[in-house]
């Protein structure tokens, strides 16, 4: 199988550099191809809905730098306005008018929004909305859900302990076992668990945080009215909902994944598409609770390259460029995308789950009928590692792990999507 890979000499010769360099040889984790049984690839350029390794091996691109990427690369709009920003100054480390017109954006399209901090990154935002979360109700747990991820501050690198509703454990060593004893997980979707649990501590939980669709156990969707369900419990109890948007924030719609349940949140936590692609968080809610937040509040955040005019400037022009028209097409392309792929694993009887919303898919191989977070141990790692091999070598570039979800944009087009599709129907045939 591996004969049939690209000639990737370069990126290898690379990868041995950096790992000299660097831990594991990446700067992410998630950049990392172990789960695949392959070294990463190094990219050299991209444009459009193609990316470039450094052997200059071509790729339709299926990440889009994890979804930040909803033009696809190098949309000439938003070259511009990066080049105009870039004229003006890399950094100022203080106030400019374009945070103004970008908070203008966000509040605009996320109506619980009444006030928006920028901060550098999705991990950055999260970490300042449980900050404010504890601050506001004055407690300190914290609930999350198995299969949701909130980046790596210490508050929500936790699992869930031996019982239901148990206290969290750490996932990682140096989080102390105090830290992560705030932090309670439980199943998504589950909302019995979640009764139980906040009857068992009813003046401790500060706030629930949730990817209200899940991104990154694979794209998992919401069942049976949880989220509202989540909503009026949180009320019910008085803690804060905290919304972990950094993924379906104007990818699902420009009012994100909120809009589409008609859920309106205490917090929203936001990232990749409002900076364009460029290194951008935000955390944005209610007044009263916004204003908590130093300068005016007793809350400490703070950055040096915190609205950083060039990340600003990107994310403005990438919002301009969306509209009801944007999303349609989107649906439109991920459905014949996805649907083909039903259609050819039905011929040739191939279990294989796609779960897919908007323009995110995951492809999941599972004996089960419906993908969820349960289904994550009974996965076949080495099917999928094998399918993304061979999809690989046909210039298909997807996420290097089926518990990832995979992103379209609106540079894809109907020839990229016949491509892969032949693509897939030829690995099939050859299985």
């Amino acid at each position: 199988m591996l004969e049939t890979l690209p000639n990737t000499k370069k990126s290898q010769e690379l990868f041995k550099r950096a790992c000299e360099l660097i831990p594991g040889g990446v700067n992410s984790p998630v950049r990392a191809f172990k789960s695949v049984g392959l070294d990463p690839l190094f990219i050299s350029k991209a444009k459009g809905s193609y990316i470039w390794d450094a052997d200059q091996n071509k790729y339709i691109d299926f990440v889009n730098s994890w979804g930040a990427l909803i033009h696809g690369h190098l949309p000439p709009e938003v070259v511009d306005a990066i080049e105009k920003a870039l004229l003006k100054g890399i950094s100022f480390g203080a106030c400019h008018e374009n945070e103004i017109e970008l908070a203008e954006i966000v509040t605009k399209n996320f109506p619980s929004i009444e006030k928006v901090r920028f901060v550098n990154s999705g991990t950055e935002a999260v970490m300042t909305a449980i900050r404010l979360t504890r601050a506001y109700t004055k407690r300190n747990k914290i609930i999350k859900f198995a299969g949701c991820y909130h980046g790596h501050s210490d508050s929500v690198l936790s699992m869930s302990g031996s019982g239901l509703a148990a206290l969290g454990l750490s996932t990682s060593p140096g989080v102390t076992k105090n830290t992560a004893s705030e932090t309670i997980t439980l199943p998504y979707n589950d909302f019995n668990s979640l009764e139980i649990t906040l009857s068992k501590y009813p003046k401790e939980i500060a706030g629930i945080i949730i990817e209200p669709i899940v991104g990154n156990a694979g794209v998992l969707l919401p069942k049976n009215n949880f989220l509202k369900l989540v909503r009026e419990v949180s009320k019910k109890h008085k803690c804060l909902l905290i919304f972990d948007e950094v993924i379906t924030g104007f990818r699902l719609s420009q009012g994100g994944a909120q809009f589409l349940f008609n859920i309106t949140p205490d917090l929203t936590v936001l990232g990749k598409i409002i900076g364009g692609g460029m290194p951008i968080g935000a955390i944005g809610g209610k007044k009263e609770i916004m204003d908590l937040l130093a300068p005016i509040g007793p809350v400490y955040q703070a950055g040096t390259s915190s609205g950083n005019p060039i990340s600003v400037s990107c994310g403005i022009a990438t919002l301009k460029l969306l509209n009801e028209e944007t999303y349609k097409y989107l649906e439109e392309i991920t459905s014949m995308l996805c649907e083909g792929i039903k259609k050819i694993n039905s011929e040739k009887n191939i279990k294989l789950q796609i779960n897919s919303i908007g323009s995110m898919f995951t492809v999941f191989f599972t004996e089960n009928e419906v993908y969820d977070y349960n289904s994550a141990k009974n996965s076949n790692t080495k099917r999928y590692a094998d399918f993304f091999q061979k999809m690989l070598s046909k210039g298909i570039y997807l996420a290097p792990s089926q518990f990832e979800a995979n992103f379209l944009s609106t540079a894809h087009k109907e020839d990229d999507i016949k491509k892969t599709l032949e693509a897939y129907k030829q690995i099939s045939d050859n299985k």
